[in-house]
């Protein structure tokens, strides 16, 4: 009886054993995947951010600096684009619902593709476009130059003093960044809808007050939008700074890799950020489906 228990113990290790293994071979996977890396990465970024053998004061200044050039300097593109973009969604929104008698979903139309979708996704497409690029051919330029390497020589942690700043500073940048796009969107938007109106005539006839359309997306605004407009830039910038910075890290000697690599960053940057906009977007899913029954 004890040598048939020992025997039916062994037999589970060893069953334990081998599906460790397959657990550790199927991690080495993933990490020797790009995604992977760049989890890694991410990972290694993160917890630099509580490293002791941080400078406040060069920290400070150098995440200052890449909150003013991720965000500040690309306002004026994003704030054109977004009311641009604002106005054309709310004049076909007001146009078509007040067409098919549905004039009391305006709000929720307009929460759901500027504040909701468009919104987070237009501004990490731009921040990728501009900065994400940028930030690949800077740190790929140092790879090539071997600045990285010296700094690696000189005892300072490259992804501490490279990537977690830049992580740093684009969370920040981002976040305010899509809130400022939202606004824009919906303010900007109805102040050139309403020039369009004035100028067109009978040509846009519709009709639109600013007390009506803010009280509308108020009112539509729920608790778990508040949260995904956090949770959105948050995500959206940690896959634009991680992935422009591993594409830059990964440059080899080689000048002519380095415009290969920015177009890698942007790319990959946007369909990331897709990927991930449509995780995030599920939890909206059996709401959606509620309200297409409720019309239909």
């Amino acid at each position: 009886m004890l040598f048939e228990t020992k025997m039916q113990e062994n037999r589970a290790y060893k069953n334990f054993s081998y599906l460790g293994k397959a657990f550790h071979l199927m991690g080495a996977f993933f990490l020797d995947t790009s995604v992977g890396r760049l989890f890694k990465l991410f990972i290694q970024s993160f917890f630099a951010i509580f490293s002791k053998k941080r400078s406040f004061t060069a920290d400070s200044r150098n995440i200052i600096n890449q909150v003013f050039f991720t965000g500040v300097e690309i306002f004026p593109v994003l704030f054109v684009v977004a009311t641009l973009f604002g106005a054309v969604i709310i004049i076909e929104v007001i146009s078509m619902m007040s067409k098919v008698g549905f004039s009391d979903v305006v709000g929720d139309l307009m929460v759901i593709a500027i504040i909701r979708e468009l919104g987070p996704v237009f501004t990490a497409f731009l921040i990728a476009g501009r900065s994400g690029s940028a930030l690949t051919t800077y740190i790929g330029s140092m790879a090539i130059n071997s600045e990285v390497d010296a700094l690696a020589s000189m005892g300072i942690d490259p992804i501490r003093y490279l990537v977690t700043p830049a992580l740093i500073g684009g969370i920040l940048a981002v976040f305010i960044m899509t809130v400022l796009f939202s606004f824009s969107g919906v303010f900007a938007g109805f102040l050139v809808t309403k020039a369009l109106i004035y100028i067109g005539g009978d040509l846009i006839n519709i009709q639109i007050t600013w007390s009506y359309l803010s009280s509308a997306i108020l009112d539509s605004l729920t608790i778990a939008d508040f949260f995904l407009m956090v949770l959105k830039p948050v995500v959206f910038a940690c896959i634009i700074v991680t992935n422009a910075s591993y594409q830059g890290l990964s440059i080899q000697k080689d000048i002519r890799q380095v415009p290969k690599a920015t177009s890698r960053s942007v790319i990959y940057s946007f369909l990331y950020i897709v990927i991930a906009d449509v995780l995030l977007s599920s939890f909206y899913i059996f709401q959606y489906l509620g309200e297409i029954s409720k019309i239909i």
